[in-house]
């Protein structure tokens, strides 16, 4: 197993008398995939918050390479390398592919008060940075982002962390909006990125996304992991059961054969 970049040692968050987050305990590994399943509700977007610097823990640690940090302010997780993507990769649809692969980091030409863009560098750096991950469609870096499909903007956002040095990318339901094929690309990136050694954290509430790319899976019900598994060791159907509360379920209705059995087959009654 390899070295964990960043480890969740007993993090619980509160927001005033709310508990979101309760104890919890993750390692995120390089090269692999941890995909944080649940449904809305689970916890999933405050964990995230915390990983990328939005909030901090009420209580518990946060470590990257066994040492304890604060990540106060999202700049601050950016610069340790933490990348976080959300839906449709947070990209500038009215920007080009090579502007907005750049944004806030510009490449000039020039000197002094006559320096400019850099827009040829830009599209080459940008596409090239995108081919490189397959996306073999991309060819022209003055398109417009708003142009490319939810895929390719996905694909634009995570070669644009790469490229920058990020070592652990938290992808935010990168396939939730997106059709079967667009998502197929999608998971192929992920891949791309789990074979370059990035730890990616892959949040999502399809099971089969999930089991498509994951490593390691956690599951977030009310804000607590319900279970903590390696890949193979739990089936689509179990993992969908955990997710809908359903080994709760699985033991009610358990206990509803056992009365029938021992009732000649009558249910019990409103009283039991």
């Amino acid at each position: 197993m390899t070295a964990s970049i960043v480890s969740l040692k007993g993090v619980n968050k509160s927001f005033g008398p709310i508990d979101v987050l309760h104890d919890i305990n993750l390692e995120v590994r390089a090269g692999e995939v941890l995909c944080l399943l649940g449904d809305n509700g689970a916890g999933k977007s405050t964990l995230i918050r915390l990983l990328s610097g939005v909030h901090q823990p009420t209580s518990g640690e946060i470590l990257m390479d066994g040492a304890p940090v604060r990540l106060t302010t999202p700049r601050e997780a950016a610069d340790r390398g933490i990348a976080t993507v959300h839906q449709f990769g947070g990209t500038f649809p009215l920007m080009s592919i090579g502007r907005s692969f750049f944004v806030g980091v510009e490449p000039t030409k020039g000197w002094g008060p006559f320096k400019v863009f850099d827009r040829k560098f830009a599209n080459e750096v940008a596409v090239k940075a995108v081919q490189s991950f397959g996306i073999t469609r991309i060819t022209d870096g003055d398109r417009l982002v708003g142009g490319l499909s939810g895929g390719e903007r996905q694909s634009l956002a995570i070669a644009r962390a790469v490229h920058f040095g990020a070592r652990v990318l938290i992808l935010d339901e990168p396939t939730a909006a997106l059709g079967v094929k667009q998502a197929a690309h999608v998971l192929r990136i992920v891949n791309e990125a789990k074979r370059r050694g990035l730890a990616v954290v892959f949040i999502t509430h399809q099971v089969m996304h999930a089991m498509a790319v994951g490593d390691h899976f956690a599951v977030l019900i009310r804000g607590a992991v319900a279970s903590d598994f390696r890949k193979g060791e739990k089936t689509r159907e179990e993992i969908t059961d955990l997710m809908a509360g359903g080994e709760t379920m699985a033991t009610l209705e358990a206990s509803i054969e056992g009365y029938m059995a021992s009732h000649d087959g009558h249910p019990p009654s409103p009283a039991h």
